[in-house]
């Protein structure tokens, strides 16, 4: 069965993850409930099923890590996911955990799973990077990578069974590319333009009602305000040119479909900063020039919420 694993949520990963070492380490895998884990997602004592072999199979404590990402075409040789130069990556993020679980005698056996491809070179460089920082053996450290994935996904079609991933469980998930479109055009004519218009158009509700009807934070609310309000009104003088009337067309595409995957997948309870920044995270991990446009990118959801293009807007729609 193959997956995609990038439409998946981080939960729904684990969770097919977790089913997966039932079978590779054995039924005795506990898995533990969303929030701080301390480094690990599932953890299993005893002897190994299967892994390494059958023959010589791993013995004592197994601590499991599941990294999902949104991103299409990732690898763990992205510069996000390790990089000799920063601590602010999955894998940087992870080391000082894993480290700590060794020191503290709760760590024979490390396994990190990803929906990221994995070449040699990438497992060989990283098993000694967690090898040396952690103090672990490297035939104690497995990297399993989406090619690793399909292969016992085919050996034991049960485990995606037994994950139970629905469709309807999954995450709030948006196309990039009319986006893209739009800001690749958008970052040339403000580069032209020169500085921003100092009146920012007039939101069609209140910001702080806004703020109220969707949950969010007024901290937030302000940040967003402060960093992105002075540059709406070039975003609205540029859709609104009659020569842009076909990213206009795009533009009214990209914010029907971001409200309705919004409606239909937003928690009541969530703030709705987690789904900015959620939204944001998405759209970056999967387009390049999005990526190379971060601030614009920023600019552009901020500008739907601000012209209640996203989001709940009571008194507007009543």
């Amino acid at each position: 069965m193959k997956f995609a694993y990038e439409d998946l949520s981080p939960g729904q990963f684990e969770d097919l993850v977790v089913s997966i070492c039932q079978f590779v380490l054995g039924a005795g895998v506990q898995s533990f409930a969303t929030g701080p884990d301390g480094g690990r997602d599932a953890k299993f004592i005893g002897t190994a099923e299967l892994h390494p072999s059958k023959a010589a199979p791993w013995k004592g404590t197994v601590i499991v890590q599941a990294k999902h990402t949104n991103g299409y075409n990732t690898t763990f040789s992205d510069s996000n996911f390790y990089s000799d130069t920063s601590d602010e990556t999955v894998l940087g993020e992870e080391l000082p955990r894993i480290k700590g679980l060794r020191g503290s005698k709760e760590l024979d056996h490390y396994m990190l799973f990803s929906n990221r491809r994995l070449t040699g070179n990438a497992e060989s460089k990283l098993r000694g990077v967690i090898s040396k920082e952690c103090g672990l053996p490297e035939v104690s450290i497995f990297l399993c990578g989406v090619e690793q994935l399909e292969l016992w996904l085919k050996r034991f079609p049960d485990a995606a069974r037994m994950a139970d991933i629905d469709p309807i469980d999954s995450p709030l998930i948006v196309s990039p590319d009319d986006l893209a479109e739009i800001v690749e055009h958008l970052a040339m004519h403000l580069k032209n333009a020169g500085s921003a218009v100092p009146y920012p158009p007039t939101e069609r509700v209140s910001y702080e009602k806004k703020n109220e009807l969707n949950n969010m934070g007024k901290e937030y609310a302000i940040a967003l305000r402060r960093r992105y309000l002075k540059d709406t009104q070039q975003i609205k003088t540029f859709l609104a040119s009659p020569e842009n009337l076909r990213l206009l067309d795009l533009y009214e595409s990209v914010v029907d479909e971001f409200q309705l995957t919004i409606l239909a997948k937003r928690k009541s309870h969530q703030p709705f900063e987690e789904v900015i920044n959620y939204l944001i995270t998405l759209l970056l991990d999967r387009d390049p020039i999005l990526r190379a446009q971060k601030r614009l990118t920023r600019t552009m959801i901020f500008y739907m919420y601000w012209n209640c293009d996203v989001g709940l807007n009571h008194d507007v729609e009543s």
